[in-house]
Protein backbone atom coordinates (compact mmCIF):
# COMPACT_ATOMS: atom_id res chain seq x y z
CA UNK A 1 0.00 0.00 0.00
CA UNK A 2 1.48 3.38 -0.60
CA UNK A 3 1.59 6.43 1.98
CA UNK A 4 -0.88 8.32 -0.14
CA UNK A 5 -3.64 5.16 -0.34
CA UNK A 6 -3.07 5.05 3.73
CA UNK A 7 -3.58 8.70 4.19
CA UNK A 8 -6.78 9.06 2.23
CA UNK A 9 -7.86 5.52 3.63
CA UNK A 10 -7.14 7.19 7.05
CA UNK A 11 -8.98 10.63 5.63
CA UNK A 12 -12.18 8.49 4.55
CA UNK A 13 -12.09 6.44 7.40
CA UNK A 14 -11.76 9.78 10.05
CA UNK A 15 -15.18 11.46 8.07
CA UNK A 16 -16.79 8.36 8.36
CA UNK A 17 -16.51 7.77 12.43
CA UNK A 18 -14.94 10.02 14.89
CA UNK A 19 -14.03 6.77 17.25
CA UNK A 20 -11.77 5.07 14.22
CA UNK A 21 -8.10 5.98 14.02
CA UNK A 22 -6.14 4.33 11.72
CA UNK A 23 -2.44 3.71 11.62
CA UNK A 24 0.09 2.02 9.14
CA UNK A 25 3.10 0.15 10.26
CA UNK A 26 4.89 -2.54 9.33
CA UNK A 27 3.13 -3.09 6.55
CA UNK A 28 -0.28 -3.70 8.49
CA UNK A 29 -2.88 -1.25 9.08
CA UNK A 30 -4.30 -1.54 12.44
CA UNK A 31 -6.49 0.39 14.40
CA UNK A 32 -5.42 2.74 17.56
CA UNK A 33 -8.35 2.40 20.58
CA UNK A 34 -9.51 5.25 21.63
CA UNK A 35 -8.15 6.47 25.01
CA UNK A 36 -9.99 6.76 28.72
CA UNK A 37 -10.11 8.86 31.22
CA UNK A 38 -7.36 7.85 33.19
CA UNK A 39 -5.05 7.43 29.72
CA UNK A 40 -6.36 11.14 29.20
CA UNK A 41 -5.00 11.95 32.44
CA UNK A 42 -1.32 10.58 32.00
CA UNK A 43 -0.75 12.67 29.11
CA UNK A 44 -2.55 15.69 31.11
CA UNK A 45 0.19 14.78 33.76
CA UNK A 46 2.97 14.16 31.43
CA UNK A 47 2.53 17.03 29.29
CA UNK A 48 2.72 19.81 32.55
CA UNK A 49 5.83 18.04 33.39
CA UNK A 50 7.36 18.72 30.05
CA UNK A 51 6.15 22.33 29.97
CA UNK A 52 7.83 22.94 33.29
CA UNK A 53 11.25 21.21 32.44
CA UNK A 54 11.02 23.52 29.19
CA UNK A 55 8.88 26.13 28.26
CA UNK A 56 9.49 25.96 24.24
CA UNK A 57 7.73 22.52 24.27
CA UNK A 58 4.69 21.51 23.61
CA UNK A 59 3.38 17.41 24.05
CA UNK A 60 1.47 17.55 20.89
CA UNK A 61 -1.39 14.70 21.54
CA UNK A 62 -2.56 12.02 18.50
CA UNK A 63 -0.39 13.86 15.68
CA UNK A 64 0.21 11.37 13.21
CA UNK A 65 4.01 10.92 11.76
CA UNK A 66 5.01 9.00 8.78
CA UNK A 67 7.59 6.26 10.90
CA UNK A 68 9.60 3.55 9.59
CA UNK A 69 12.34 3.46 6.71
CA UNK A 70 11.31 5.55 3.86
CA UNK A 71 8.66 6.92 5.67
CA UNK A 72 6.34 4.49 4.47
CA UNK A 73 4.52 4.16 7.71
CA UNK A 74 2.06 5.90 9.78
CA UNK A 75 1.97 6.16 13.52
CA UNK A 76 0.04 8.31 15.70
CA UNK A 77 1.35 8.41 19.14
CA UNK A 78 -0.34 9.36 21.98
CA UNK A 79 2.24 12.40 22.70
CA UNK A 80 5.18 13.52 20.68
CA UNK A 81 7.34 16.20 22.28
CA UNK A 82 8.55 18.43 20.43
CA UNK A 83 9.56 22.38 19.62
CA UNK A 84 6.83 24.94 19.65
CA UNK A 85 5.62 24.54 16.11
CA UNK A 86 7.10 22.09 14.81
CA UNK A 87 4.09 20.38 13.17
CA UNK A 88 2.66 24.00 11.99
CA UNK A 89 1.69 23.67 8.02
CA UNK A 90 2.43 19.69 7.82
CA UNK A 91 -1.11 18.36 8.06
CA UNK A 92 -2.25 15.33 9.50
CA UNK A 93 0.30 13.15 8.66
CA UNK A 94 4.16 14.75 9.86
CA UNK A 95 7.27 14.19 9.06
CA UNK A 96 9.36 13.16 12.79
CA UNK A 97 11.76 15.29 11.94
CA UNK A 98 12.37 17.82 15.35
CA UNK A 99 10.34 14.94 17.52
CA UNK A 100 12.18 14.54 20.96
CA UNK A 101 10.22 11.75 21.78
CA UNK A 102 7.42 9.58 21.49
CA UNK A 103 5.01 8.89 24.10
CA UNK A 104 2.85 5.50 24.18
CA UNK A 105 0.32 5.12 26.94
CA UNK A 106 -0.75 1.16 27.12
CA UNK A 107 -4.62 0.83 26.61
CA UNK A 108 -7.12 -2.22 27.43
CA UNK A 109 -7.51 -3.59 23.81
CA UNK A 110 -6.04 -6.61 22.21
CA UNK A 111 -3.47 -5.01 20.25
CA UNK A 112 -1.73 -2.98 22.82
CA UNK A 113 1.02 -5.72 23.16
CA UNK A 114 1.88 -6.02 19.09
CA UNK A 115 1.43 -2.06 18.72
CA UNK A 116 3.07 -0.36 21.78
CA UNK A 117 5.84 -3.06 22.55
CA UNK A 118 6.80 -4.97 19.62
CA UNK A 119 5.88 -2.60 16.20
CA UNK A 120 6.42 0.97 17.34
CA UNK A 121 9.84 1.14 18.75
CA UNK A 122 11.79 -0.39 15.53
CA UNK A 123 9.81 2.26 13.49
CA UNK A 124 10.33 5.24 16.48
CA UNK A 125 13.79 4.14 16.05
CA UNK A 126 13.97 3.85 12.67
CA UNK A 127 12.70 7.46 12.37
CA UNK A 128 15.58 8.98 14.46
CA UNK A 129 13.41 9.90 17.21
CA UNK A 130 15.36 9.93 20.33
CA UNK A 131 13.21 8.41 22.91
CA UNK A 132 10.39 7.06 23.05
CA UNK A 133 8.53 6.24 26.21
CA UNK A 134 6.24 3.68 27.42
CA UNK A 135 3.63 3.89 30.17
CA UNK A 136 2.72 0.08 29.90
CA UNK A 137 -0.61 0.15 32.53
CA UNK A 138 -1.14 -3.40 32.34
CA UNK A 139 2.65 -4.35 33.30
CA UNK A 140 2.75 -2.07 35.91
CA UNK A 141 6.19 -0.33 34.29
CA UNK A 142 7.50 3.03 32.38
CA UNK A 143 10.17 2.05 29.84
CA UNK A 144 12.12 4.34 28.46
CA UNK A 145 13.76 3.55 24.77
CA UNK A 146 16.76 5.67 23.72
CA UNK A 147 19.80 5.74 21.64
CA UNK A 148 18.35 4.88 18.35
CA UNK A 149 20.19 2.73 16.12
CA UNK A 150 19.75 0.64 13.14
CA UNK A 151 15.94 -0.43 13.41
CA UNK A 152 16.22 -0.72 17.44
CA UNK A 153 16.54 1.31 20.46
CA UNK A 154 19.87 0.50 22.23
CA UNK A 155 18.85 0.86 25.31
CA UNK A 156 15.77 -0.01 27.24
CA UNK A 157 14.94 1.05 30.70
CA UNK A 158 12.57 -0.42 32.38
CA UNK A 159 11.37 0.55 36.43
CA UNK A 160 8.21 -0.33 38.33
CA UNK A 161 5.82 2.26 38.49
CA UNK A 162 6.33 4.89 41.69
CA UNK A 163 10.21 4.93 40.90
CA UNK A 164 11.94 7.26 39.55
CA UNK A 165 13.45 7.11 36.20
CA UNK A 166 16.06 9.51 33.74
CA UNK A 167 14.51 10.68 29.98
CA UNK A 168 17.83 10.92 28.34
CA UNK A 169 19.00 13.78 26.55
CA UNK A 170 17.30 15.66 24.57
CA UNK A 171 14.70 15.63 26.92
CA UNK A 172 17.19 15.43 29.85
CA UNK A 173 14.69 15.41 33.43
CA UNK A 174 14.39 13.04 36.12
CA UNK A 175 10.33 11.81 35.49
CA UNK A 176 9.00 10.74 39.33
CA UNK A 177 6.33 7.95 38.19
CA UNK A 178 4.71 7.75 41.76
CA UNK A 179 1.49 9.34 40.51
CA UNK A 180 1.24 6.85 37.77
CA UNK A 181 0.06 4.52 40.58
CA UNK A 182 -3.54 6.28 40.46
CA UNK A 183 -4.06 5.88 36.69
CA UNK A 184 -2.70 2.22 36.32
CA UNK A 185 -4.72 -1.10 36.90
Amino acid sequence: MTQELFEELARVGDRLSDALRLEFIDGKIGEKALPDGDHGQIIEWLTRLCIQTNTEWWLYPDQGLRVETYRKGNARPDGCLAPSGTFAGQGEWASPDGVLMAVEVTSHDSDTDRRDRVEKPPAYAESGIPVYLLIDRAAGEVLVHSQPGEGRYDMVVTVTIGKTVTLPEPVGMELDTEPLKDWVD
